[in-house]
């Protein structure tokens, strides 16, 4: 088992896409529950969807020491698996910032528009990721459409214009999701390649960046230098620490229990109840808080991921029962794929007037159509990659 992936994490990669699909749609309804939606930056309260995020997280770090264990066994040198570490980050956090830039574009100043920098941002993406190695494309071609997508990110660069009145140039702001990720893959990979893969050294991580969250919310943590100011995302410990947790959750698989199920079950969700009850006990200082990224969310949000964990780890590699999660399995090996998927949709539908009458983005109604749209976008990616095109970063 240590060095064998084990099922329930693409299982729970797969549904996780699938549900992030899902309540990004969220926007396009009207009338949904509350308890379904994000919190407000001043809500003291947990939606579903502030869940998902911290979920992949988690993810993650489960999945990085088998991805490490199978680089070291083709023979790469450390400093090899640290630069794949590196470069896999960076392509994370440009992503990122395209993103999170577009959030922030001036339609009317942008000579383009809003609509096609947004797809043109996505097929750039796609050209430059795309896993051209196992594609049907010749050879040749593979560098040509790298650099085209190149040139056409930096083109989408020079021509952005945003802000209010359009006079602000693109600027990393919060990272966004994927550059989030980058940041917690970076640190993370790093401390497992060169603790050696150690459960002492990721358990210390773990807890110093509680710590650091709990610090920074108590106003008890020096600001970072300017010259700093980058490295926000690791001095918060927030981000980070849900890729540690999935580190730990392998780690106890890999050096503790092998072979004995009920006692990897037990210590998981043993794990998560601390975690949740340490997040309900933090609830009283600073509330709950996606936004915020308080102690309590942190607690909540870890335990959650452990027993999620736990209780797929029964299903699908304790019974075996994985055959009900084939129909999304692309969710969970294609992943950015399905992430990239609606940065072409919305923005051709805004463009071509697609609009659905009101009840179809209604309550139930439309929530159970942004679930088949989800669907769909998986079904989608599914059929990408057995014709051979996939992302790779």
């Amino acid at each position: 088992m240590a060095q064998n992936r084990i099922a329930s994490i693409d299982v729970l990669r797969a549904l996780t896409m699938l549900l992030m699909i899902w309540v990004n749609d969220f926007w396009s309804l009207i009338d949904i529950p509350k308890w379904l939606q994000h919190a407000s930056a001043t809500e003291d309260y947990l939606g579903f969807s502030d869940i998902i995020f911290p979920l992949f997280l988690f993810i993650v770090g489960l999945s990085i020491p088998y991805a490490i264990a199978v680089r070291k066994k083709k023979g790469d040198s450390n400093g090899a698996i640290a630069k794949h570490v590196i470069i896999r980050s960076i392509s994370l956090l440009i992503i990122g910032v395209y993103m999170v830039n577009f959030e922030s574009i001036n339609h009317d100043s942008t000579s383009i528009g809003k609509q096609w920098w947004e797809i043109l941002m996505a097929l750039a993406v796609v050209l430059i990721w795309m896993n051209w190695k196992r594609s049907p494309l010749p050879k040749k071609m593979h560098i040509p459409i790298q650099l085209v997508g190149l040139g056409i990110l930096i083109w989408l660069a020079v021509i952005y214009k945003g802000g209010t009145n359009g006079d602000v140039w693109m600027k990393t702001q919060w990272w966004g999701i994927l550059g989030l990720i980058g940041w917690a893959y970076l640190l993370n990979g790093l401390v497992f390649l060169y603790g050696k893969g150690k459960l002492a050294v990721i358990f210390g991580l773990f807890v110093l960046l509680n710590i650091l969250v709990v610090l920074s919310h108590s106003d008890l943590l020096p600001k970072l230098p300017k010259h700093l100011s980058f490295l926000g995302v690791w001095y918060g410990g927030t981000v980070p620490v849900f890729t540690t947790g999935g580190i730990l959750a392998t780690l106890l698989f890999q050096k503790l229990f092998i072979n004995k199920s009920k006692s990897i079950v037990s210590v998981l969700t043993l794990i998560g109840i601390i975690c949740i009850c340490y997040g309900l006990l933090m609830r009283p200082y600073w509330g709950i808080s996606k936004i915020q990224g308080t102690p309590a969310w942190v607690g909540i949000c870890l335990g959650i991921g452990f027993i999620s964990f736990a209780v797929l780890y029964v299903i699908c590699d304790v019974k075996k029962h994985t055959k009900w999660a084939t129909i999304i399995s692309p969710a969970g090996t294609a992943t950015l794929t399905c992430y990239m998927i609606p940065y072409f949709v919305y923005p051709i539908a805004i463009l071509l007037n697609i609009d659905f009458p009101d009840f179809l983005n209604t309550g139930v109604v439309g929530l159970v159509g942004s679930f088949v749209f989800a669907l769909l976008v998986v079904l989608l990616v599914g059929w990408f990659q057995k014709k051979g095109f996939s992302l790779k970063l």
